[in-house]
């Protein structure tokens, strides 16, 4: 009887240890320092946005167009020209390359400007009041995100909000997040910048 005691004691340790591992596995740190933060780089043009171009002494040329699903505009002269994932000045130095082939001034003065930002979209479920698809025209954080749907209902799993992420390949990437650690000023490093496109599921 005793050996089977201790067999059953001995089992019952290794079986600890290895849920132990497994749990330890399953919640492997996250370097939220390798996020992107859009706000220190140059806004890149994208879907939906409405732009205004300018050609000094030219009002033939100058219009206002909103980027279509497929990512161009169309320009008098120039035809459909491809906007979206170019900044601004990109877009701007491409549009006068091209029109130095059609007026006579060597050097075209122009200008872009972002009338409207309307690409940057993303989207939050799950057990907040109010979700939904979200265009607030400026970047949020994570914490400003879950404010615009309303906040987290009684049902929420604050400590288990995940953010859905598809990077430059397509691949999605989940992203950790805890809620209750960030809202209590613990780990402020871990209320991310939202990215177009991303979703916010909160359990």
């Amino acid at each position: 009887m005793r050996r089977y005691v201790k067999t059953r004691m001995t089992q019952m340790v290794v079986l600890g240890i290895a849920l132990s591992t497994f749990a330890c596995g399953k919640s492997k740190p996250f370097d939220y320092s390798k996020e992107p933060d859009p706000r220190n780089k140059p806004y890149l043009l994208g879907v939906s946005d409405q732009i205004r171009i300018t050609v000094w002494q030219n009002a033939d040329l100058s219009t206002e167009a909103v980027i279509r699903p497929d990512g161009t505009i169309t320009l008098a002269l120039l035809g459909d020209i491809k906007a979206a994932g170019l900044t601004p000045n990109q877009l701007k130095i491409k549009i006068k390359k091209r029109l130095e082939n059609y007026i006579r001034a060597s050097n075209p003065t122009v200008t872009v400007a972002v009338v409207a930002v309307n690409s940057y979209r993303f989207t939050v479920s799950g057990n907040v009041f109010t979700g939904g698809s979200f265009t607030p025209g400026k970047y949020v954080t994570i914490m400003e995100a879950i404010a615009m749907a309303g906040g987290l209902n009684r049902f929420a799993d604050p400590t288990d909000i995940i953010i859905n992420r598809t990077d430059a390949t397509g691949r999605v990437r989940r992203i950790p997040i805890n809620y209750d650690t960030i809202a209590s000023g613990k780990t402020p490093e871990h209320n991310l910048v939202i990215l177009p496109g991303d979703t916010i599921h909160v359990p």
